[in-house]
């Protein structure tokens, strides 16, 4: 099998394909044809060992996948040869074929893509974790989306209008604004590319709360930090919710005086945690997630594919924060 692999600590240019031996399915094991794997933020830190995971080297990035179940190890129950099959493995999915723990894998309905199904899991359970659990978001409330056309931020945008909330989706450029209009956006915000200087930061500080209105905004969902958290921090309302979901511009250094000033609360997001350490409450939210797409009120958006050999453009044009919904790498 082909497999695109990090061999050498450094950026997706340093990724190599390869031909590697078939792996066989152990027992608790399915051996999964991957037919497509999405390119999520992680992969671009796993690469270069900034990620909290640091697998062994060689490794293949690529951490969500779909794909065909070719063998079924002993004790795998309830899968058969031929089944279509969601599953996210951490790293790995880079590859023509992986090995998927048959606890962890997930069917995908007969009716959606691969694509589709490979662009699921990640964001939208990360944004329903950080969205109800730690959000604790209301209907009525006012939601303030930073990055809201990336992955995760459209999976939020969607995941806000369905529990009723009044969303506001802060976005870079016009095109991403349209993105987040069509995921159901109540307004949005076109705001200017970092670094900012003082003036620059307080009139992104003002944007932030004209978009959001007079009483701020109740849950603020931060995938972007960087020289955005801060002003968005100001723009929240009394005992607001101030998410902590990754750092795409840099780790920020909040001032936590105004963390006393609005009696908020800043919330850090571990999806990846939290799946580990309460696996019931995170199946509870992943069967909500397929009710909600099946009804039509969440629908992962692949805005862009590549071939497994042009893996590594995919990841760049993760890093480079071009991307709009998801990216995902098809092996067809």
């Amino acid at each position: 099998m082909k497999a695109l692999l990090s061999r050498s600590l450094g950026g997706p240019e340093t990724l190599e394909l390869a031909e590697l031996p078939d792996p066989a399915a152990g027992p608790g094991q399915l051996l999964v044809r991957v037919k497509a794997c999405a390119i999520n933020y992680p992969d671009v830190l796993i690469i270069e060992d900034k990620y909290q995971f640091k697998p062994p080297r060689p490794f293949a990035p690529g951490g969500e996948i779909a794909g065909v179940v070719e063998a079924v190890g002993e004790g795998a129950e309830g899968w058969s040869v031929g089944d279509r099959v969601i599953a996210m493995i951490g790293h790995g999915g880079l590859a023509e074929k992986v090995l998927v723990s048959a606890a962890m894998a997930l069917p995908l309905p007969a009716e959606r893509s691969f694509e589709e199904g490979s662009a699921l899991i990640l964001t939208y359970a990360t944004s329903i974790h950080a969205l109800l659990d730690r959000g604790r978001l209301k209907a009525g409330e006012t939601l303030l989306v930073l990055g809201a056309a990336g992955g995760v931020g459209l999976a939020a945008v969607e995941l806000g209008k369905a529990y009723g909330a009044r969303v506001v989706a802060a976005v870079s450029s016009e095109e991403k604004a349209e993105a987040a209009r069509q995921a159901g956006a109540d307004e949005v915000l076109v705001y200017p590319r970092g670094p900012f200087d003082k003036d620059g930061s307080k009139a992104l500080a003002q944007a932030f709360k004209d978009s959001v209105g007079p009483n701020g905004a109740d849950v603020i969902y931060d995938p972007v930090g960087g020289d955005y958290a801060e002003p968005a921090l100001r723009s929240i309302a009394w005992e607001g919710r101030y998410l902590v979901v990754g750092f795409l511009a840099g780790i920020p250094r909040l001032p936590l005086n105004l963390t006393l000033i609005k009696s908020c609360d800043v919330c850090g997001v571990f999806w990846g945690a939290f799946a580990a350490r309460d696996p019931k409450a995170n199946a509870d939210h992943i069967r909500t997630l397929f009710r909600l797409w099946d009804e039509g009120k969440i629908a992962p958006r692949v805005s862009r594919t590549w071939p497994l050999e042009q893996g590594g453009d995919a990841i760049a044009h993760m890093a480079a924060r071009k991307a709009v919904g998801k990216l995902v790498v098809t092996m067809d």
